[in-house]
């Protein structure tokens, strides 16, 4: 592992880039670490058991007594959602903000670490003192709420950790971007920018939460019948509209979804979401006549347990969506989840249901900067480095060209796990660490590596079978071998007449044939006797089916 020089100030990105999501990012200077988020990203179903992937921290966590804290920037997963499964490799302070922190509390109390982890409240434009490093808090607006970019000061020069953020005009929920504190930090000075890569292809703005508000206003107008719009849960402002919409249509608002649920608990603890006609739940909604409800649900991206999908299958017990009935997709489409969401609005169809997607103009605006907007961010801030983070190789490839073309003089695309000098000097990779991926399967968080997981994996693409020997001291079968076989096409190979599958059938002669083959010596050997038979089996799979199967085999050895 590299050594890093006292005065030099080190950026090191140990998840979010080159990636979306999962983020977590390392700022190190005079032998002490600052962590800004920890996140999560979800499973993409190959990765059979596995919902949570998280950062791999092991490079931290082998050096947390040099860590002086972890600050989160703002509520969402892919920036608060690893902290209850990671911290208790850092075993560091927290700092927060109100709504950030009542959403991880709740988080931490399902972990056991509600006691345990030291969390501390910070205010919107409040400044601490972590160790080395100096912290401002600046408001930015995103499509949640709190969102804050860091102002990290250190004896090396100024950072501005952006976080994600958006420059949107009318916000309707929260204030908008301080563009004047944006303005000072220029002004003083800011040596680099670490800031958000997600829209850097697309040109033009974002577009402000005004705007969905207008077109769902129009949309919604003159429905007869029910009206469900599908969302982010952790999209407070998305939240805060549909229910201005629903009230201004005479209809309440019924949130499906645990989640959402959560996040407007969270969001009234902290004062916002008050000024609103009461929420209704699901059951309540059920003895309302269409012309009276407008649901909000979870499952914007077609998740298979979450209430849109179970609304669209029939499998809902208080929800029912038919001919008449309307479904606005208030969301974008992130990247692999098209076939899901597309089977989704395909059982919506099938039931006479309209859907209105992101195509439709207005009824989403996203939370990130488009190109425009990044370009008035560079113009305020006015940093010497660009460094891009939080998109894929192509988004922060072209948020580096733009940052060149408005002279930014220094722009460096760096991947995960690689340690970029900031100062002194020029920007520079000065080494690369341990990164990678860990999954939480279950209630424990293992290495992408692990064993067990990747024979899931394997199991769930090529199948297994089990093959039990009973023998006696010499090695001599005393029954025919018993095969188990599991996930295997078996049946596609006929059956004899007592049911057994023609597979078992060759499987236990192939078997029977590799043990005849071994000389008296290696059938007294359990390990030479089973593996044997494993290899036997597995070759016969390969060549019946084409599988290459996990294969395992026992044996009992009877007196």
């Amino acid at each position: 592992m590299p050594e890093f020089a006292e005065d030099e100030l080190i950026f090191l990105p140990l998840g979010g880039s080159g990636e979306i999501g999962m983020n977590m990012n390392l700022y190190g200077i005079a032998g002490q670490w600052l962590l800004v988020d920890l996140g999560v990203t979800f499973a993409n179903g190959e990765q059979p058991g596995i919902e949570l992937i998280t950062p791999d921290p092991t490079y931290i966590a082998d050096r947390r007594d040099d860590l002086a804290g972890l600050i989160l920037t703002h509520a969402h997963e892919d920036h608060l959602g690893a902290v209850a499964h990671l911290w208790p490799r850092l075993r560091c302070p927290v700092w927060a903000t109100p709504f950030a922190a009542a959403l991880l509390r709740n988080k931490l109390e399902e972990a056991g670490l509600l006691l345990e982890v030291p969390l501390h409240i910070i205010q919107p434009g409040e400044q601490l003192q972590i160790g080395p490093f100096g912290i401002d808090f600046i408001a930015l607006t995103h499509s949640t709420l709190e969102m804050n970019a860091l102002a990290i000061r250190t004896k090396a020069g100024l950072v501005l950790h952006t976080g994600d953020w958006k420059l949107d005009p009318d916000p309707l929920l929260g204030p908008k971007s301080d563009e004047d504190a944006l303005r000072r930090l220029g002004d003083e000075g800011v040596m680099a920018m670490i800031g958000d890569s997600t829209n850097a292809l697309n040109d033009g703005t974002s577009g402000s939460e005004a705007d969905v508000l207008d077109s769902l206003m129009r949309i919604c107008a003159d429905r007869t019948g029910r009206i469900a719009v599908a969302s982010f849960a952790s999209n407070v402002a998305r939240i805060d509209t549909v229910a201005r919409v629903a009230a201004a249509h005479d209809r309440h608002l019924i949130l499906v979804g645990r989640s959402l649920w959560r996040i407007v608990a969270a969001a009234q603890e902290c004062g916002y979401l008050n000024d609103l006609p009461p929420f209704l739940t699901d059951d309540e909604g059920a003895y309302l006549p269409p012309e009276k409800v407008m649901f909000m649900c979870t499952g914007c991206q077609g998740e298979s347990r979450a209430a849109l999908a179970r609304i669209a299958h029939g499998d809902h017990r208080h929800v029912v969506l038919e001919q008449g009935d309307l479904v606005i997709f208030s969301s974008r489409v992130i990247p692999g989840n098209e076939m899901a969401i597309s089977r989704v609005r395909n059982r919506l169809l099938w039931n006479g249901v309209e859907v209105i997607g992101e195509n439709e103009p207005g009824v989403h605006v996203s939370g990130h900067p488009c190109r425009d907007e990044l370009a008035e961010m560079y113009r305020l801030v006015r940093p010497r480095i660009a460094v891009p983070v939080h998109g894929e190789y192509q988004h922060m490839l072209a948020h580096a060209e733009l940052a060149r073309s408005l002279q930014v003089p220094e722009a460096v695309v760096i991947e995960n796990g690689q340690a970029l000098r900031l100062a002194p000097g020029a920007a520079e990779v000065v080494g690369e660490v341990q990164s990678g991926r860990c999954y939480v399967d279950g209630d424990v968080v293992v290495p992408a590596n692990d064993d067990g997981v990747r024979t899931r994996r394997k199991l769930m693409f090529s199948g297994a079978a089990v093959v039990i020997l009973v023998a006696d001291d010499e090695g001599a079968l005393l029954a025919d071998p018993e095969l188990v076989l599991q996930g295997l096409a078996g049946e596609a190979t006929g059956e004899d007449d007592d049911g057994t599958s023609a597979l078992a059938v060759a499987g236990g002669e192939a078997v029977e044939a590799a043990l005849d083959e071994l000389p008296a010596s290696a059938r007294r050997d359990d390990g030479r006797m089973t593996e044997a038979a494993r290899v036997a089996l597995r070759r016969l799979i390969r060549d019946r089916l084409g599988k290459r199967a996990v294969v395992e085999a026992r044996i009992i050895r009877l007196d």
